[in-house]
């Protein structure tokens, strides 16, 4: 950060935070003392709070209230705590003696107010100055004390060499008269170190004054300028200009340089840097301004200069929040000179301060946006002002919008730089944040669009992530941690600290079983969500955990739908109607009512929230995929058929008629390859909505009804229990045995097979197949899917693999939600 001229002013400013007690004043002088700067220019505010308080003792006083001797006393005692601290007890009694004088003299002003009830602004800039002469000459008493710093150390009080006048404007800096008055200091040689108060000053006819609200780093500016400095560094409590306020964004980061431009930029619209008026002096001079952590000095900070040198093309987003937006509309404003003039003037007289201005080239409406407590008296001005016009109907109305913000993109580095803006806009459009006004400036160095107030922070998350000024974050909340779901998350685990590498944040804020549920705000830990969801439970409540899942401050919401429940499923239109995405491999949804399908789909692409089902049919294989490619491509289907059951995919594998059927039933769900009811899968039902939810993307309007099943559950047998069952199972092993020897002796075996056509024939059964057929040569519980469509005619496309069991699964379902990710403009 430091030049190579040893002998050159350097300022350093140190605020409130930065001297608030005895440790942060040890702190502020080891920074100076491990400077090699030999010519420092250190400005102080008060101590924190101190400012806020003696303001307060004039409001006491206006009032007549007590308290004023008591406050007066507060202010001692703290003050002489820090002293006692850092000076020995000599140099504190000293320094406290001038202390109690300066109180005295407080007090008797403080009396003459409340006699009169008032105190004039130069009284009350008289009062609130006190606490940069203390924190000041308290410094300058310590840093002496220590004798670390080479060369004279020198106090200078502001009143006595910073001459400003009070205008529209706010104070103006007599710049030869300081410059003189400063001269003797600035010009003397040797190492030397000037302590000076900040925020205080004296107008011309020496009367005291201050600089107003951020006067302190007004002054670091002025002096900076007075004496020819080198660069100026503003100590505060943060690391440097952040890029959006970490309140809002927590994955803000700290810029590393920015153009004056810039600063004054995110400055005005409510970003935590210096106040654009404060920088002017450092700016007209083309001064090296630097934001620094008193807290954590080795950090770089930002560096605001002239030319800059940075990567980032995008510098901050930030926003001004409680706007209303005023909008003039009529055709009889088109083509007529003077009608902005007229809107603006009309504002102007009613002191109400414009923020932003947008109009179309038709000119047949104008819109500003305004400090939304000013939105009624600039509805009323404007009325007033085109009165005339409303009545006659050449201006068909004037409205105001309440309860908006406006959200600021700041970056010299977008001028000239296509595709910026459609990035803006595609995050708002994929967080569903509606855009109500949109300006920008010829220089493109800001891009500003107006939104509504309760869509500002998921606003500003969703287009900070879009520049990669922080990671693409996904709200994720995940219904039914079993077979499926506890594999999924641990998945999701092992691969967490990679995707965050690739900026892309997965971070599941719940979990919700049948019975409990843990909400985190952060996130659940990934590496332990065992753990959390066992001592963090409480009573499941599906509203409160949606509701908890989808937070305006997170752009993205997903459901992950784990379970097998219609009741889940039933919610699926509410949550994509409230942009909410999903991803699941429950197949109700899609396997149910043709009429709730469909308006899933309607609602889906309404809203533009994503509903992945990729595992719904053949697990992790990519079975809707690619039906949906072949449609896409304009491939005819004209026939699906497939192995689409795992389970009994193995029973018929296996089968071989020297093990009756029912033996063969009891070893797989004794080995886990059933589902805990085996007639779940031996029914045919899980097979025959699969058919329905393939049929659907076929664009076939079936029902389940609509599927010929054939059911391996014996007559009778539908219903008990699930030992009953099995023990009764035996009663169809001869019928089985006799199909699988008629079916032999043909050359062929018996397979459970899914059949489609194109006219919406479907049917779920045991047919025999050729022994060289693709059915009869699958591994143990292999899902196989066969498409016949025009192009694969001759040849049908065929996918197989592994079409059930938790690993791939959810890894099916793992996949879709990094496809997810990739919509919504992750790059992986």
């Amino acid at each position: 950060m430091t030049g190579s001229d040893r002998t050159a002013w350097r300022v350093h400013k140190f605020g409130g935070s930065s001297v608030a007690d005895a440790a942060c004043f040890g702190r502020v002088a080891e920074i100076l003392e491990t400077s090699s700067d030999e010519r420092l220019g250190v400005v102080l505010s008060a101590c924190r709070g101190v400012t806020d308080a003696l303001y307060q003792l004039v409001q006491l006083a206006e009032s007549q209230q007590d308290g004023v001797r008591r406050a007066l006393d507060a202010l001692r005692a703290r003050h002489a705590t820090i002293a006692e601290a850092l000076l020995d007890a000599k140099g504190a009694k000293l320094w406290l003696a001038a202390f109690d004088r300066d109180c005295h003299d407080l007090e008797g002003i403080l009396n003459t107010v409340r006699l009169t009830r008032s105190a004039s602004g130069a009284v009350r800039d008289l009062i609130v100055g006190f606490g940069e002469i203390w924190s000041t000459r308290l410094f300058r008493d310590y840093l002496a004390h220590r004798g670390r710093r080479h060369g004279a150390i020198e106090w200078v009080d502001a009143r006595e060499v910073l001459v400003v006048e009070w205008g529209a404007l706010g104070p103006a800096v007599q710049w030869e008269e300081s410059r003189a008055k400063l001269a003797p200091r600035a010009t003397a040689p040797g190492p030397r170190t000037l302590i000076i108060t900040g925020f205080i000053a004296s107008d011309r006819q020496g009367v005291q004054t201050t600089l107003g609200r951020n006067g302190s780093d007004f002054s670091a500016s002025i002096f900076g300028a007075l004496l020819d400095a080198a660069e100026i560094v503003i100590w505060t409590d943060v690391d440097g200009v952040l890029s959006a306020d970490p309140r809002r964004v927590p994955d803000a980061r700290v810029i590393d340089a920015l153009s004056y431009s810039e600063a004054m930029e995110l400055a005005y619209f409510g970003a935590k840097v210096i106040h654009p008026q404060t920088m002017a002096p450092a700016v007209g001079r083309g001064i090296p301004i630097w934001i620094r952590n008193t807290f954590a000095p080795a950090k770089a900070g930002t560096l605001i200069c002239t030319t800059p040198r940075s990567d980032m093309p995008v510098k901050g987003i930030t926003s001004i929040e409680q706007v209303a937006l005023v909008n003039v509309e009529g055709a009889g404003m088109i083509g007529v000179p003077g009608t902005a003039h007229r809107l603006f003037g009309a504002l102007r007289e009613a002191s109400i301060s414009v923020i932003l201005i947008s109009q179309g080239s038709s000119e047949h409406s104008i819109c500003c946006a305004v400090p939304g407590a000013q939105a009624d008296r600039a509805m009323l001005a404007v009325r007033e002002a085109f009165a005339r016009e409303l009545a006659d109907g050449q201006i068909q109305s004037v409205d105001v919008d309440g309860d908006l913000a406006i959200l600021a993109v700041v970056g010299d580095g977008m001028a000239g730089m296509p595709g910026v803006s459609a990035k803006v806009f595609n995050a708002l459009g994929t967080s569903s944040v509606n855009v109500r006004a949109i300006a920008q400036g010829a220089s493109e160095r800001n891009i500003s669009v107006v939104v509504n107030g309760r869509d500002a922070t998921r606003a500003l998350r969703a287009v900070h992530a879009s520049f990669y000024l922080s990671p693409h974050t996904l709200s994720i909340g995940v219904i039914g941690p079993g077979t499926v779901g506890r594999v999924f998350l641990d998945q999701v685990a092992e691969q967490a600290a990679r995707l965050r590498g690739l900026k892309l944040d997965l971070r599941v804020r719940g979990i919700l079983t049948s019975k409990t549920m843990h909400l985190s705000e952060a996130g659940v830990p990934l590496g332990s969500w065992r753990e959390a969801l066992a001592s963090h439970a409480q009573a499941a409540d599906l509203a409160r955990f949606v509701e908890h899942v989808r937070v305006d401050y997170l752009p993205h919401s997903v459901i992950i739908d784990c379970s097998a429940s219609p009741d889940v499923a039933a919610h699926y239109r509410k949550w994509l109607a409230a942009g909410i995405h999903i991803v699941t491999p429950n197949k109700k949804a899609n396997s149910g009512d043709l009429a709730y399908y469909r308006d899933l789909q309607a609602v889906r692409r309404a809203t533009g929230a994503h509903y992945l089902y990729e595992t719904t049919v053949g697990a992790g294989l990519p079975v809707v995929q690619t039906l949906r490619d072949l449609r896409d491509t304009g491939d005819v289907v004209t026939s699906i058929e497939g192995i689409f059951s795992g389970t009994l995919a193995y029973l018929f594998n296996v089968y071989d008629g020297t093990v009756p059927f029912s033996q063969i039933v009891a070893d797989a769900k004794q080995r886990g390859y059933t589902e805990p009811d085996p007639r779940d899968d031996l029914s045919g039902t899980d097979v025959a909505r699969k058919l329905i939810i393939l049929g659907r993307e076929m664009g076939l309007a079936l029902e389940l009804r609509d599927v010929r099943v054939e059911s391996l559950v014996p007559a009778g047998l539908e219903s008990g229990s699930i030992d009953d069952f099995m023990r009764r199972l035996p009663v169809e092993d001869a019928a089985m045995q006799a199909r699988y020897a008629a079916a032999k002796a043909r050359g062929r075996v018996l397979r459970y097979v899914g059949r489609l056509t194109a006219d919406g024939e479907a049917t779920v059964g045991i047919v025999e197949v050729d022994s060289r057929h693709a059915f009869a040569n699958i591994a143990l519980t292999d899902n196989i899917v066969r498409f016949a469509t025009a192009r694969y005619s001759a040849n049908p496309l065929i996918v197989q693999g592994p079409g059930a069991g938790p690993e791939v699964t959810a890894g099916g379902v793992f996949a879709d939600l990094l496809r997810l990710s990739a919509y919504l403009g992750a790059r992986l």
